[in-house]
């Protein structure tokens, strides 16, 4: 899987995005603990996925303290 940091789509730019898969990846941090944030997030991902884009979210502790997982999370999201 091939992805690009700081990818723009629409309105949005995302963190990392795999063309092929049309997969997003967005590290979110404490900030999208945030009420406000997280209904934003809701409609951001909800945009994204009717332009065809599946988005797996993860928290930026958990990409920190277990890699493995993370990438593990990913490679389920696209059934790799």
């Amino acid at each position: 899987m091939r992805f690009r940091r700081q990818h723009p789509i629409g309105p949005y730019i995302l963190d990392f995005y795999c063309d092929e898969l049309q997969l997003a990846v967005e590290i979110d941090g404490q900030s999208h603990d945030h009420p406000d944030r997280i209904a934003h997030d809701q409609r951001r991902t909800a945009w994204l996925n009717r332009q065809g884009v599946q988005v797996v979210r993860l928290a930026a502790r958990n990409v920190l303290a277990d890699m493995d997982g993370a990438l593990g999370a990913i490679r389920r999201a696209v059934g790799r």
